[in-house]
Formats: C-alpha cells, sequence, structure tokens
C-alpha cells in the first residue's frame, strides 16, 4: 500500500513538473554545459544552508530511514525521502548535497540548526520530507546520507 502511495506521488509529481513552463531567469549564472552534460541541476533547496548559520549550533538530525523515488521521466529525477525527527521543534533542517564525485557518489549531508539561546520544549519534533536531487542521465549512482548509504540508481 505505502509503495502504491509513493508510487502515484511521484507519478504526480513528474506530471506536475511537465506541465509547468519553463522559465528562464536573465540574472542566472552561465555555466559551461560540460561542467554538468550527465545532469540537471536540483531545484531551489528550501533546506540550504544560510550564512546566517554561522550564529546557531549545530545539531543531529535523527534519521530512522532513507529511501530513493526514481521517477518515470528522461531524464531520471530523484527523490530521497527521509524519515525520522529532529531534537526540538526549535531545530531547523539543513540539507546540502554535493555533486557527484568521479565514482558517481552523491553525498548528502543532513543536519540541524539551532539559536542555543532560545528555550525550547524538549521533545523530538517528526521529520518526514521528500527531497529533489535532480534530474540524472547517464551513468550509477550511489546516493549516501550522512555516511550511510541510502541506495543506488541508473540513470
Amino acid at each position: 500500500m505505502f509503495r502504491k502511495l509513493l508510487l502515484i506521488m511521484g507519478m504526480l509529481f513528474a506530471l506536475a513538473a511537465c506541465a509547468a513552463p519553463a522559465q528562464n531567469d536573465p540574472n542566472s549564472p552561465v555555466s559551461n554545459p560540460t561542467d554538468r552534460a550527465n545532469q540537471t541541476p536540483p531545484p531551489e533547496n528550501p533546506y540550504q544552508p544560510l550564512e546566517s548559520d554561522a550564529d546557531l549550533q549545530r545539531g543531529e538530525v535523527f534519521i530512522e530511514s532513507t529511501d530513493l523515488l526514481i521517477l518515470e521521466s528522461y531524464p531520471v529525477q530523484v527523490n530521497l525521502v527521509l524519515k525520522g525527527e529532529l531534537p526540538t521543534p526549535c531545530h531547523q533542517l539543513r540539507i546540502a548535497v554535493s555533486e557527484p564525485d568521479e565514482e558517481n557518489r552523491i553525498l548528502v549531508d543532513v543536519y540541524s540548526v539551532s539559536d542555543p539561546e532560545q528555550v525550547c520544549i524538549q521533545v523530538t519534533e517528526p521529520l518526514d520530507v521528500t527531497y529533489s536531487l535532480g534530474s540524472f542521465s547517464g551513468g550509477s549512482y550511489t546516493v549516501i546520507v550522512n555516511g550511510e548509504e541510502a541506495g543506488q540508481f541508473d540513470a
């Protein structure tokens, strides 16, 4: 039942992505097309590390499970599903994803940040996030989350 629901959600996501017209931002940086010939960049990361994080304390994220959702599209689109807990409701999730290395490993750093001066209830906060890693073509990839292999896929 759960896999069927994930498949339906993945198909709806792919359909929605295909329906939206692509818009080019004239202010976006120009990159060399040979730099990333085999993949397209992931969409904007709502959990990206911020400059203001320097004033915050880095903390853990208790990851209970990871899964890769491979969407039926060309090029292949990949979502990372993270389930677990944040240490408190005051912790903010951060996800930093590296470019694939020479061995096609995609390193994902998942952590939290919080204000150490903020008073917060000491109870864990549930975490259930589906995060787009982007589109990939041509190769076999391994996704590693916080040093643990989350899965592999072929594009």
